[in-house]
């Protein structure tokens, strides 16, 4: 098992996939842009995971971590992202083997097949990967056997545009506005205390930037939270909530709720931004004749991969998720809204590049639908296929909390109406694989109500 691996990204995902490589008695070679382990989680280290510490370690990497003396959290417990670098990441990545794997502040750049262009085919199997990176030297070459992409989206967020383009003047207004889930209530607080803040989105960094912007209102005069929403019905982004297997995500969704109805923040429905100009040392946000003047901006829009570094790579990406062809139509956005994405791992996040996988947060393109936990899983089989171990590859080892609302074809429901009705399939859906597979077992449908 003499494989040299490069794992892009040292956050939760890569650092699992590197665990699991040193069990099998691999060579991972962790190459991460920021200057620590766990650079992205740090951006957003004010904010409470809704999903508790039971979610959040990856079993190989507590089994790495034993050995030192480390405390496991209390399972039932939700971290920070702070608390999630304190107690998980930062001693994984600083007191164990891992340390010696991780190259920190080493951007990759490009990544090909050494002595093949994209276009030549014959022979290109057996070659390895030429990894491009820079770092405070310069530029830098390694070459690696397989590759795992875990450098997640968190620097490449979607624009303001309804169209997916940035809308017209948001560059020109940039210092306005803020992208993900600024600390509006730590470290940026003195931006957004007493001022008007429009938030755009309809995902939990949307609604967990407005709560926070509501409890600010209540300690700062003057704070006006208003929501932008796309869509035409708020309710779509309330949740689950008593139905939702992960009760904070759940409960998230409820607090939102009760804020609106009390009219604690504004909403502006049907909003979709076309414009973003400045207005007296303000902003004026439109939605074509439509438009709500600001003093700050904060876009919650998602997130999108940056596929650049893989140009020279032969990637199977679906056209309009950019996540991998077979992971697709599990996650697509326009079809279903579920937490209990089926488990999935080497062989739906392959590509024509043998050796080369995405995986974690960026193996989910656009799609908003990521847990931590889904990609512990995937690098645990992607490692397996990469050592051979055919069978553990294929072997599921992960259920999924359920969200309490799915959406399928565009029609929402909740417990047994909906997804949880007619005969089992032939391949379990996205949404209800439980259920199905239940009803496979001679069950009645309970798996996901």
């Amino acid at each position: 098992m003499d494989k040299t691996v490069a794992i892009i990204g040292a956050g939760p995902v890569g650092l699992a996939a590197a665990a699991h490589m040193l069990e099998r008695g691999m060579s991972p070679v962790v190459l991460e842009a920021g200057p620590e382990a766990g650079h992205a989680v740090r951006q957003w280290q004010h904010v409470q995971l809704f999903s508790p510490w039971e979610y959040n370690i990856d079993k190989a990497a507590a089994r790495l971590l034993a050995p030192t003396g480390w405390n496991s959290p209390d399972p039932s417990s939700y971290p920070t992202g702070g608390e999630l670098i304190d107690r998980y990441l930062a001693p994984l990545a600083t007191r164990t083997p891992l340390r010696e794997t991780i190259r920190t502040s080493s951007r990759v750049t490009a990544i090909s097949r050494a002595g093949f262009d994209k276009a030549k085919t014959k022979g290109r199997d057996q070659a390895p990967f030429e990894i491009r990176y820079r770092n405070g030297k310069g530029d830098e070459v390694m070459r690696a056997d397989a590759v795992i992409d875990v450098s997640g989206t968190w620097f490449s967020p979607n624009p303001a545009g309804s169209n997916g383009l940035p809308a017209f003047g948001e560059r020109e207004c940039a210092g306005r506005i803020a992208y993900g889930m600024p600390a509006v209530r730590g470290t940026a607080r003195s931006r957004y205390a007493g001022k008007t803040v429009a938030v755009l989105g309809a995902g939990h960094s949307a609604l967990g930037t407005l709560i926070d912007l509501a409890q600010l209102a209540e300690e700062a005069p003057g704070t006006r939270p208003v929501w932008l929403l796309r869509g035409d019905d708020p309710a779509k982004a309330f949740g689950g909530g008593r139905n939702d297997k992960l009760a904070a995500r759940g409960e998230l969704g409820s607090a939102f709720a009760a804020l609106v109805t009390a009219g604690e923040i504004a909403v502006e429905t049907g909003f979709g931004v076309t414009h973003i100009s400045e207005l007296e040392g303000r902003l004026r946000i439109s939605a074509g004749a439509r438009s709500v003047v600001a003093d700050e901006l904060v876009v919650s829009t998602g997130f999108r991969p940056d596929l650049s570094f893989l140009s020279e790579l032969r990637l199977r990406l679906d056209p309009a998720i950019e996540a991998p062809l077979a992971l697709a139509p599990l996650i697509d956005p326009n079809e279903h809204r579920c937490g209990t994405v089926r488990p999935h791992g080497a062989r739906e996040l392959a590509h024509d590049e043998p050796g080369f996988y995405l995986a974690g947060m960026k193996s989910y393109g656009r799609a908003p639908t990521f847990l931590m936990m889904t990609g512990y899983e995937q690098v645990r089989s992607i490692v397996a296929d990469i050592a051979g171990d055919q069978e553990a590859a294929a072997r599921v080892e992960l259920v999924l909390p359920e969200t309490g609302v799915c959406t399928r074809g565009g029609v929402e429901s909740t417990g047994a109406a909906g997804c949880c009705g007619g005969p089992p399939k032939a391949e379990p859906s996205a949404c209800c694989a439980a259920d199905e597979s239940a009803k496979k077992a001679g069950g009645v449908g309970c798996g996901c109500s």
